[in-house]
């Protein structure tokens, strides 16, 4: 059985994060030289994490048989004629600067297969949390929020259910200049305005059947603008709708497909 030996999280650098979000929130930004130093630039913040991982942990690189590293996604696109998904990050960099093999391009491959390229965990819940005798579902909240469905019967699914982190740290740092809502107290001090949710809940994303995958190019504040009554409301009334868009798009995609009849397996997000 895995076992996790230590963790590690590495903040992104404020000017490198708006790079990124500059990237993938404008579909017409297209600069090669940018993108090329982007590519490296994440990279490099990539292998310093892994080297303070190794560092605070008191694990020699000598130990460690490969690095992993899906990369940051920055378009993704599973449908069409010529689906893709992309990712930044240099793998190249990452193995010279850590001394140590890195496997990477996990989405890439799997949308040449055929697959959605997202999400990449239901391999490992079914792995580490099947029961055969019980349905369980495991929610991952990030900036897009994914459940893996792990039927009593050995089936495996895994899809996104739609927005969650990353809406609402967008509309935050606008808001707030803060990267994210911390404890939800911004949220908090809003309620949750039912026409404006009623409206975003009426995209047709949430009524495609899985298996599915979307990210930042749709879900992004240029979408919420497209929506009159946000700019009627207040920040934090906002705020609270986004959250509640979350939780509702969530339990609609579990409660109404799959487990009416079956518990649901808790866990804290992976």
């Amino acid at each position: 059985m895995p076992q996790v030996h230590a963790t590690y999280a590495h903040p992104w650098p404020t000017e490198l994060r708006a790079r990124m979000l500059d990237l993938m929130q404008d579909e017409a930004a297209l600069d090669l030289d940018a993108f090329g130093r982007l590519d490296v630039d994440i990279a490099r913040c990539f292998a310093d994490a892994a080297l303070q991982l190794l560092e605070r942990s008191g694990t020699p690189a000598s130990s460690i048989r490969a690095i992993g590293s899906h990369g940051q996604t920055v378009r993704h696109r599973p449908l069409g004629d010529s689906p893709f998904t992309l990712q930044l990050g240099d793998a190249s960099v990452i193995a010279e600067r850590c001394r140590i093999d890195v496997v990477a391009d996990f989405r890439r491959a799997d949308v040449a297969a055929g697959g959605q390229g997202a999400p990449l965990l239901p391999a490992l819940h079914a792995m580490l949390l099947a029961r055969k005798d019980q349905t369980r579902v495991i929610l991952n909240l990030g900036g897009i929020a994914n459940i893996t469905v792990l039927g009593a019967e050995g089936s495996v699914l895994g899809f996104d259910t739609g927005p969650a982190n990353g809406l609402l740290d967008a509309w935050c740092l606008r808001h707030r200049g803060e990267p994210f809502d911390r404890d939800g107290a911004f949220a908090a001090s809003g309620s949750v305005d039912a026409s404006l949710l009623d409206a975003l809940l009426a995209d047709a994303y949430f009524a495609l059947p899985p298996p599915k995958s979307t990210g930042r190019e749709h879900f992004h504040l240029t979408w919420l603008a497209t929506h009159a009554r946000t700019g009627e409301l207040s920040p934090a009334d906002v705020q609270a709708t986004l959250l509640e868009l979350t939780a509702r798009s969530v339990s609609e995609a579990i409660l109404q497909r799959y487990c009416r009849e079956h518990r649901l397996f808790e866990s804290p997000a992976v």
